[in-house]
């Protein structure tokens, strides 16, 4: 993330590598979802630009989402004990109290993210930014009575969420 919030004026001005380099972050460790919707500009507002980027994933191969999707970390797994999350994740994991579980609390996130990975062969997404610890383990448990056609659908519903609470942190409104 930047540490200077840039205008849609000053976004819809910036050349593919300037673009990228700005924006890339949004999508975890995917900055080709930036590289993607470079050519959309110029874009109205914030708005459109979310937009814009939503599709130019919504569009990508199927590989490509699963990769974007295997991009993201486990809740509160081996990558946040280790320090080796992006700092966006580390942020808002720790916004939804993943940094402070108790013991219990970080055995079941451990079960339950050991369970869908082998369930789904990918990560559980969610947008911490708008969840409780509590909140996140209920949904979880639904979750992993979904297929995996439908939890593909909804990781990428959530990961469009977390780019647009990104974005907000790094462009003028």
């Amino acid at each position: 993330m930047t540490s200077q919030l840039l205008t849609i004026e000053q976004i819809n001005a910036l050349d593919r590598g300037q673009f990228v380099e700005r924006l890339g972050f949004v999508f975890e460790r995917s900055p080709w979802v930036a590289e993607a919707t470079w050519s959309a500009r110029p874009f109205a507002n914030l708005d459109a630009l979310h937009a814009a980027l939503c599709a130019s994933m919504r569009a990508a191969a199927p590989e490509r989402q699963l990769e974007l999707i295997r991009a993201h970390p486990d809740l509160a797994g081996k990558a946040a004990v280790a320090n080796e999350l992006t700092r966006e994740s580390t942020r808002e994991q720790a916004s939804a109290g993943l940094n402070r579980l108790t013991p219990g609390e970080f055995a079941r996130f451990n079960a339950l993210n050991t369970a869908y990975r082998e369930q789904f062969g990918f990560p559980f997404i969610i947008c911490v930014r708008e969840h409780t610890k509590a909140s996140i383990l209920a949904s979880f448990e639904e979750r992993l009575a979904h297929g995996r056609e439908a939890e593909i659908d909804t990781a990428l519903g959530e990961i469009a969420k977390i780019a647009r609470l990104r974005l907000a942190d790094a462009v003028a409104s």
